[in-house]
């Protein structure tokens, strides 16, 4: 499987798109309203260039955050967001290995990076972030997922401004249904599809 993100130029052309992904706001707008505003701690997986994060603390300044990405562009770019501002810490940190010991979270997010992952590596990221979780902590992720038929796979990307042959080829997309089933299993309650469009959708999960 071919992983860009590595690459400037694919890290570039994304954060020039990324801003005009139709209905994205819409997606971030149901995630910041999961999150409770007086949480202590966040960590952003795949973190890009702070978006979400930024987004985050806009309501809950109090909050510390740590932010993970490994893409050199990304990790760029959220230094450049965070600059001078000491309660986020930005960490490299490739999703595909094990999460680092960075203690209990009050809130785990993550915007369209899981999806990049195999399976197997999307199962076991969601056993860590569980393990990562404070009791009561909220799971979010806004992520890129498999449309149930091709056809309609094709509708959104052309939506997005891609064709099947420009679609970034590192995306290892999954329904959503197995990854609810998979938090189920995990020990996550109140787990749902928040919010969905077409291949966006909202997952979350609350540790007990």
């Amino acid at each position: 499987m071919t992983n860009q993100w590595t690459s400037t130029e694919h890290a570039l052309d994304y954060l020039a798109r990324a801003d005009r992904i139709p209905h994205r706001t819409e997606g971030e707008a149901a995630l910041l309203d999961c999150i409770p505003t007086m949480v202590k701690r966040i960590l952003d997986l795949g973190t890009g260039n702070g978006r979400l994060l930024a987004l985050l603390k806009l309501d809950r300044p109090q909050a510390q955050g740590i932010a993970l990405d490994f893409s050199p562009v990304m990790l760029e770019a959220a230094n450049q967001q965070f600059a001078g501002n000491e309660t986020i810490e930005v960490i490299k940190h490739n999703l595909e290995n094990s999460l680092p010991d960075l203690g209990k979270f009050d809130a785990i997010v993550s915007s369209f990076a899981i999806h990049h992952l195999a399976n197997d590596r999307k199962r076991s990221l969601y056993a860590e972030v569980f393990d990562r979780l404070e009791p009561g902590g909220i799971f979010c992720n806004l992520e890129h997922v498999a449309s149930p038929t091709d056809r309609l796979h094709e509708q959104f990307l052309l939506k997005i401004g891609y064709t099947p042959e420009t679609e970034d080829p590192s995306n290892q997309l999954l329904e959503v249904e197995t990854q609810l089933n998979w938090f189920r299993e995990l020990g996550f309650i109140d787990v749902d599809c928040y919010w969905k469009w077409l291949e966006m959708a909202l997952l979350v999960g609350i540790k007990p």
